[in-house]
């Protein structure tokens, strides 16, 4: 076994701290978005506040407030897409020059480990930046596909098709936010990866802040407390 370990370009805690980090953004993602109804998340109770949103907004005229909402939240998407995209920009001039990188890692006493460990170590975070600019840009279309529906929903609530176009609505707005959602995680993620840099211990708590960061804000913030008072 010994000569196994010697052979790979990194050690067992840092395999073991990357599944860590792996697993643990699958997890979170997968908890957030399959919550049971006697403990929703906080993703799960907004979508039931979109569906709402969209059965006011059949009888609400002028619409404007509406449209600056859905403007709002593509104009969110747009950032975030844009700060990534340059996050990434800076991810690749890194790797493009490993022998920067090896310099960098000892002038900070990090080791003297091959060029390709920090470039993996780059290529783990980039990954993570990648996957959520990707759904970063397809929360952004999704919430035009969602405005161009809304523009649909007649006037008239007497209209048949006016409630089943909001709740159309309704629906492309919820895929856009989980969307959305998503991304954010994954960028999260990336920042607990760029502890790795530093090292296994750095990086499993990295992941392990991370993880308690987003659970307490899904499951256990204050926000999620007054989300779920009805005021009844």
């Amino acid at each position: 076994m010994s000569w196994i370990a010697q052979s790979l370009p990194f050690s067992l805690p840092d395999y073991a701290a990357l599944l860590l980090l792996l697993g643990s953004w699958l997890w979170i993602g997968w908890r957030v978005e399959n919550a049971s109804a006697q403990k929703p998340s906080v993703s799960r109770i907004m979508d039931g506040y979109r569906r709402d949103w969209m059965k006011e907004m059949v009888t609400r005229q002028p619409r404007m407030f509406d449209a600056q909402v859905v403007g709002t939240m593509r104009q969110g998407s747009t950032f975030f897409a844009s700060t990534t995209m340059i996050a990434i920009g800076g991810g690749l001039a890194l790797l493009g020059n490993p022998q920067r990188l090896a310099g960098l890692a000892e002038d900070l006493a990090l080791g003297t480990a091959p060029a390709l460990v920090w470039e993996v170590k780059i290529l783990i975070i980039l990954l993570f930046l990648t996957n959520a600019f990707l759904k970063y840009v397809w929360a952004h279309r999704l919430f035009g596909y969602c405005a161009v529906l809304m523009a649909a929903v007649p006037n008239e609530p007497d209209d048949p098709t006016a409630y089943p176009r909001a709740a159309q609505a309704a629906e492309i707005c919820v895929t856009a936010a989980r969307s959305f959602n998503r991304a954010l995680r994954a960028t999260y993620f990336a920042l607990a990866a760029a502890a790795w840099i530093l090292g296994p211990i750095p990086l499993v708590l990295g992941t392990v802040i991370t993880m308690a960061m987003l659970y307490r804000r899904e499951f256990a913030s204050q926000s999620r407390t007054i989300l779920l008072d009805t005021g009844s």
